[in-house]
């Protein structure tokens, strides 16, 4: 019988700090102001790592 999986509150901390990252990227790419691509990269970047940290919890 296969288990479901369960998601634990480490989970939801890191996948929700990947979205706020997310949105914050979006933002900085989006934003009319010049010179401001640099942060989205950064922002972004940042957000894949904590998506993927997030993917390595759901299977602990």
């Amino acid at each position: 019988m296969i288990e479901p999986v369960r998601l634990n509150e480490d989970f939801w901390l890191t996948a929700s700090i990947a979205a706020v990252w997310a949105i914050l990227a979006a933002v900085y790419a989006l934003a009319p102001w010049g010179d401001m691509i640099g942060y989205a990269w950064v922002w972004g970047f940042g957000s894949v790592l904590f998506a993927a940290l997030a993917a390595l919890l759901v299977r602990r």
